[in-house]
C-alpha cells in the first residue's frame, strides 16, 4: 500500500467571536486556506483531486456542503469536488483520515484535508436548535433515549466534570493547566513560533468593514493573565469545577494540509513535511463523552507498536482542562511534550477547524524542534476520538 505525506499545513490565525474575523463568509476563509495551500507547493491547482473539508454547525453560512463552496470561492478548477465531514470537534482529524486513505489506496495522488467554523456567523448548537414542531426532530431519538435512560441531552459541560471527577482532579489543577496553557501560548507568540503556520488574511469585522490589516495572531490570546485571575472566574454549573478560563475559546477560524503519495510526490516535486504513520478512530462512552483519546491512544499505541515514550510531542485538544490532565494521568506521558505551544484554552478552538489547526501545529513543532514522532487526539461529541500519529520527515 502506498504512504501517505503532508506536503503542506497552514492555518489562520484564530479569531474572537464577533472579533477580527467575524466579516469573513466561512466559504471565503477556507477558499483562502485552499490557496495557501496551493501557494506553498507551488502546484497545478487542476492537480489536486478532492478536496475534504471538516465542520461541525453545518447550518446557514456553512451549510450546503461548505466544501464545495469553499472550492468555489478560491482559485481551484470547477473540476475540484469538495465533500464536508462531520465528526463534531474531530471533523478535519476526519478529513485528514479520509484524504489519507484515499492516497494510500492509490483512489487518489493529490487530496487537501482542511477544516473551517465560523463560530460568530453560526453559533455553536445551531444545527440542534432549528425551529421544529411539537419537539419533533430532536437529536436524541427515542431509541437513544431508551439505551440511555435519564439522559435527556449528551452534555460536554457535564461530561468535563464527570472526567474530573473520575481521575482526582481539582478545580487548582484545572486553573493551574489553564495558566500553563497561556504562558506556553504566549511564549510560542513572543518567539514567531506560529508564524510559518499562520496564513495572513485582512481583519474584515462583523458590520462588513475591512481594514486591510492583516490579521497574523491568535485574537484569543490573554497576554495579561493571572492565576489568580482564573481562579476567580464564575463557575459554569454549580457545585462543579469548570469555568469558562479552564474551557476552550470560541473561535472563529480555517486551516488545512495537503495530502499526497509516491505518485503525488513525484507530480508535485517537492519534499513532504511528515508522514502519516498511524491513523486510529474510536468510539466510547458518550455520556461521560470526553474520555474518548484514553482508550483511543492506548488502541493506537498497540495497533502501530509504539510505546508512549517513543513519542515525541503531543497535541490533544483543550476542548476543557480535564480532558488533556486525564489523558496524561492514564497515558503517563511526560507533560512536557503536551501541547508545548499552548492549546485551545488559550488560542481557541473552532470546532470543525481544530483537526488540521492541530496537525498544522504539530508538524511545525516537530520541525522547529527537530523531533521525529507526533501524536495528535482530541474529543468529540458523541464520545468518540481520532487519533493519528505523524512522522516529520
Amino acid at each position: 500500500m502506498a504512504e501517505a505525506y503532508i506536503v503542506a499545513a497552514a492555518r489562520t490565525a484564530g479569531g474572537r467571536r464577533g472579533g477580527r474575523l467575524s466579516g469573513w463568509h466561512p466559504a471565503d476563509l477556507a477558499g483562502k486556506i485552499l490557496d495557501a495551500l496551493v501557494d506553498r507547493t507551488g502546484i497545478d491547482p487542476a492537480l489536486v483531486e478532492d478536496v475534504i473539508i471538516g465542520c461541525v454547525s453545518q447550518a446557514g453560512e456553512q451549510s450546503t456542503n461548505i466544501a464545495r463552496n469553499a472550492v468555489l470561492a478560491s482559485k481551484l478548477p470547477e473540476s475540484v469536488p469538495g465533500t464536508s465531514v462531520d465528526r463534531q470537534c474531530g471533523s478535519s482529524q476526519q478529513a485528514v483520515h479520509f484524504a489519507a486513505q484515499a492516497v494510500m489506496s492509490g483512489a487518489m495522488d493529490v487530496v487537501i484535508a482542511a477544516g473551517v467554523e465560523s463560530m460568530t456567523r453560526v453559533p455553536m448548537f445551531m444545527p440542534s436548535t432549528l425551529p421544529r414542531k411539537n419537539d419533533l426532530g430532536y437529536y436524541v431519538s427515542p431509541a437513544i433515549q431508551r439505551r440511555y435512560p435519564g439522559v435527556q441531552d449528551f452534555s460536554q459541560f457535564t461530561g468535563a466534570e464527570m472526567v474530573a471527577k473520575k481521575y482526582g482532579l481539582s478545580k487548582d489543577m484545572l486553573d493551574g493547566y489553564a495558566y500553563v496553557s497561556h504562558q506556553r501560548a504566549i511564549t510560542a507568540t513572543h518567539e514567531g513560533l506560529f508564524k510559518e503556520e499562520i496564513v495572513p488574511v485582512e481583519v474584515r469585522l462583523a458590520d462588513g468593514s475591512d481594514s486591510g490589516e492583516p490579521h497574523t495572531m491568535d485574537e484569543g490570546l490573554r497576554f495579561d493573565v493571572t492565576l489568580d485571575g482564573i481562579r476567580g472566574v464564575k463557575l459554569i454549573q454549580e457545585g462543579g469545577m469548570i469555568t469558562a478560563a479552564t474551557s476552550s475559546q470560541i473561535c472563529d477560524g480555517a486551516s488545512g494540509v495537503m495530502i499526497v503519495n509516491e505518485k503525488g510526490l513525484k507530480a508535485l516535486g517537492i519534499q513532504p513535511l511528515a508522514r502519516i504513520h498511524h491513523m486510529t478512530v474510536m468510539g466510547h462512552d458518550p455520556v461521560i463523552m470526553l474520555e474518548a483519546p484514553v482508550p483511543a491512544t492506548m488502541r493506537a499505541l498497540q495497533k502501530s507498536g509504539m510505546k508512549i515514550d517513543e513519542i515525541d510531542l503531543f497535541e490533544v485538544n483543550e476542548a476543557f482542562a480535564p480532558v488533556p490532565l486525564a489523558w496524561l494521568q492514564a497515558t503517563g506521558a511526560d507533560p512536557e511534550r503536551l501541547n508545548v505551544n499552548g492549546g485551545a484554552i488559550a488560542l481557541g478552538h473552532p470546532l470543525g477547524a481544530s483537526g488540521t489547526k492541530l496537525m498544522t501545529t504539530l508538524v511545525h513543532a516537530l520541525k522547529k524542534c527537530n523531533k521525529r514522532y507526533g501524536l495528535q487526539t482530541m474529543c468529540e461529541g458523541g464520545g468518540m476520538a481520532n487519533v493519528t500519529i505523524v512522522e516529520r520527515l
